[in-house]
């Protein structure tokens, strides 16, 4: 075999040090992990920041299984339906969620069920009422032994919702006598965790108010649901990966952590070097 013409040799000779420093970057990037589809930070409006994601692989896995984004719609499941995210607040790991059977003062309809799961990483919070309507006179929560209806300011909520034109969309003249309507303050009163089960209760509709302000009016009442999500996932390797200009999200092998990049790289620590 011939020797290597003296230019080429002293060309890798020059070429082996800046290789190494290639691969360092590289290394010090994180292995290049593969994600499904893409991730995004918004969803339609929505700002989506971790835990939250757009897609499978994007956000932390335990909430990708309940909260997705459905063609520029942010909706969060349950084992009892689909329902619309209306907004998220960070600062204090809350969701508004709306159900699109749930009855407002502007339009009421007989209702579905809503529960949540309870290992799941979703609470309600307290600032949740929820009022059952159009409900039997055999209706368990008029159970006098039981207490379950809020007699003293629930009465003033209830016939605010009655005096709404919507009412007759559950079968009810407008202003009808409040007898089949209750409050609860929450869900635990109901006696199977988070769980409304209206069959069982014997009620035509339900509805759930999270903000009244100092406001009369029903109409400018604030409905939907409030839930508190779990904000302990939050780890220093996302951090990490957030200040280098990448979303959270996770491997759809085994769920590990990886960042994505905004040049499409995902790795398994930071987005440094990735643009």
């Amino acid at each position: 075999m011939s020797p290597l013409p003296a230019a080429l040799f002293i060309s890798i000779l020059f070429l082996l040090p800046q290789l190494h420093k290639v691969c360092a970057a590289s290394h010090a990037a994180g292995r290049t992990i593969p994600t499904l589809g893409t991730c995004n930070n918004t969803c339609g409006t929505i700002p989506v920041m971790f835990p939250f994601g757009t897609g499978f692989g994007c956000g932390h896995p335990y909430f990708a299984r309940y909260v997705k984004c459905n063609a520029g719609t942010l909706q969060f499941s349950t084992g009892t339906g689909i329902y619309t995210v209306s907004s998220i607040d960070y600062p204090t790991s809350t969701i508004v969620v709306a159900d699109p059977f749930m009855s407002t003062c502007s339009s009421m309809q007989n209702s579905g069920s809503f529960s949540l799961d309870r290992t799941s990483p979703f609470t309600l919070t307290g600032s949740n009422i929820f009022v059952l309507l159009g409900c039997s006179s055999t209706s368990p929560v008029f159970d006098p032994s039981e207490d379950l209806c809020d007699t003293g300011s629930g009465s003033r909520v209830c016939s605010g919702l009655y005096s709404c034109k919507g009412v007759t969309g559950i079968g009810l003249p407008q202003n009808a006598p409040t007898s089949t309507c209750c409050v609860y303050d929450s869900l635990m009163g109901i006696g199977s965790g988070y769980s409304l089960d209206l069959p069982k209760l014997q009620c035509s509709s339900y509805t759930s108010i999270y903000e009244f302000g100092d406001e009369e009016d029903p109409m400018k009442w604030k409905f939907g649901i409030s839930l508190l999500y779990n904000d302990s996932y939050y780890t220093p390797a996302c951090k990490d990966c957030e200040t280098n200009g990448g979303l959270c999200g996770f491997s759809v092998l085994d769920e590990s952590f990886s960042c994505i990049c905004r040049d499409g790289v995902n790795t398994t620590t930071n987005c440094f070097g990735h643009g």
